[in-house]
């Protein structure tokens, strides 16, 4: 039976463990506009690129090349958070991105848009880097899995308004004032962001290692796994509004909006597994739902299966991303956070990238079909290794 003693010191205790701060909430909420703003231009980008008089291969390179730049400019980024602060790098990465985004309504040609999306690249690696360390510094530790679930939220989001939006508003306007409105909400990020009460530098810990530095170590297995799941999203966010288009089947955007939901229904549950139950309780179960997902797209005979594979993919990376990114923070040293960050990011875009590239080329070479049973595969050598290799750690990194 608890006492009065044992209840208020619980209570303290708790209070302490609060996740819902103003800073959090302000980092959340310019997270939200930041990726609206980049959602928006997810399934549009190939449409541009098309219409500009590309071809499947030139989609992935103009894909994949933003991902490789923002994946170039994360260990730098990672280094620069602890030397340079947080504000200074997350002001500086949205200021990039919000330039470089605005101008692609001014791309005349795909060498310019290229150009273009190298320079949105490092941004998004800057900003995003930042934004996952800044929240990793406000959530209590022994509720990281939670807090990132919820910070993973903002994102879902803007995921679930802003594929829909982008693909309404690119029927009534034209690209450039499509490009011009996502520019306008990443302002609004910044605006908001800097009102947040960063955490200081600790000079001592920042200039303590010189050597080159590109990750950080314990952050490897999560980000190496995650290299394998992300392979899935760069041949959706691709390819698959032109794969539904080819087979005649309607309500891409519908799929978006049920993807979001099944995410943010998955996040609201999956960061508490993560902090009760470990890892191993959540990828697993979280990889096969992918895998299955992958495969329905494969399949693909009509709408209804188009829904279940958006609803089945959404639970399962909904799971997974968040429990992968509180594992890749949670044996790295405080002062590591941001290139523990930048690591697991890293290895996102690297996936990302080679997603949009191999499967463009898999695509030219063979048909849209073939790109879902290539990411099936890929998941489940995400799975293999996981049992084989990292999942023979412990459960849970205390």
């Amino acid at each position: 039976m608890s006492t009065p003693l044992a209840e208020n010191a619980t209570h303290t205790e708790n209070s302490k463990e609060k996740i819902w701060t103003r800073d959090f909430i302000l980092i959340c909420i310019s997270n939200f506009f930041v990726f609206l703003g980049f959602q928006m231009t997810l399934p549009t980008i190939p449409l541009f690129v098309e219409d500009l008089g590309g071809n499947d291969q030139l989609i992935g390179v103009v894909v994949g090349i933003f991902t490789f730049s923002a994946l170039l400019i994360r260990p730098y980024a990672g280094h620069a958070l602890e030397s340079k602060g947080r504000r200074f790098i997350y002001l500086v990465g949205l200021g990039i991105f919000v330039l470089s985004i605005g101008s692609f309504g001014i791309a005349g040609g795909l060498v310019f848009l290229f150009g273009l999306r190298i320079v949105q690249g490092v941004g998004w690696g800057l900003s995003t880097t930042a934004s996952g360390t800044i929240a990793t510094d406000l959530i209590p530790a022994k509720r990281r899995g939670e807090g990132m679930g919820y910070y993973g939220l903002s994102g879902n989001l803007a995921l679930a308004i802003g594929p829909t939006l982008g693909l309404a508003l690119v029927g009534h306007l034209s690209f450039t004032r499509l490009f011009l409105i996502c520019a306008v909400l990443g302002v609004v990020a910044m605006v908001l962001s800097s009102r947040i009460r960063f955490k200081p530098v600790e000079p001592a810990k920042a200039s303590t290692n010189k050597k080159l530095d590109l990750y950080e170590k314990s952050a490897l297995p999560p980000s190496i796994l995650l290299l394998f799941i992300t392979v899935t999203f760069g041949g959706i966010a691709s390819f698959l509004p032109l794969y539904t288009v080819k087979k005649g089947i309607e309500g891409i955007e519908w799929y978006f909006l049920l993807y979001a939901i099944a995410l943010l229904i998955s996040r609201t549950f999956a960061g508490k597994l993560y902090d009760q139950k470990g890892h191993r309780f959540v990828f697993p179960a979280g990889s096969l739902l992918i895998m299955v997902a992958m495969i329905l797209l494969a399949w693909i005979p009509n709408s209804l299966v188009l829904y279940l594979a958006a609803i089945v993919y959404g639970l399962g990376f909904g799971t997974v991303q968040p429990a992968l990114q509180a594992w890749s923070v949670q044996n790295s040293p405080i002062s590591r956070r941001g290139m523990a960050n930048a690591t697991f990011f890293s290895f996102f875009d690297l996936g990302v990238g080679l997603g949009a590239i191999v499967f463009g080329q898999i695509a030219f070479w063979l048909d849209y079909h073939s790109i879902y049973i290539a990411s099936a595969i890929s998941v489940f050598i995400a799975i293999f290794l996981y049992y084989t290799v990292f999942g023979k750690e412990k459960a849970r990194a205390q």
